[in-house]
């Protein structure tokens, strides 16, 4: 079974392979993830050559129903972080 890998083991990759602290690493890993975030609440685009792009995405406004009562309601437009995968990390994962 695959690992899951989180902030907090990242941190202590990053720490053991700079021989750095976890303390310095976990700042480095929430600086690089500040500013993704950031750049993505902004509007801007985030492209890591090699591994994909981040963006924010338009959702358009759509009709949906409430399950509780079967009414029809109108669910509006928003914004969600989309992520598309480099040919590099598609093909590595085959």
């Amino acid at each position: 079974m695959a690992e899951t890998l989180n902030k907090k083991s990242i941190a202590e990759l990053v720490a053991e392979k700079h021989n750095l602290t976890k303390k310095e690493a976990a700042e480095i890993i929430d600086l690089v993830f500040d500013t993704v975030s950031g750049t993505l609440k902004d509007g801007g685009r985030v492209d890591i050559s090699g591994f994909g792009k981040f963006e924010v995405k338009t959702r358009a406004a759509r009709t949906g129903i409430n399950p509780q009562t079967k009414e029809t309601i109108t669910i509006p437009e928003s914004k969600v972080p989309g992520f598309k995968a480099a040919k590099n990390l598609k093909e590595l994962v085959k």
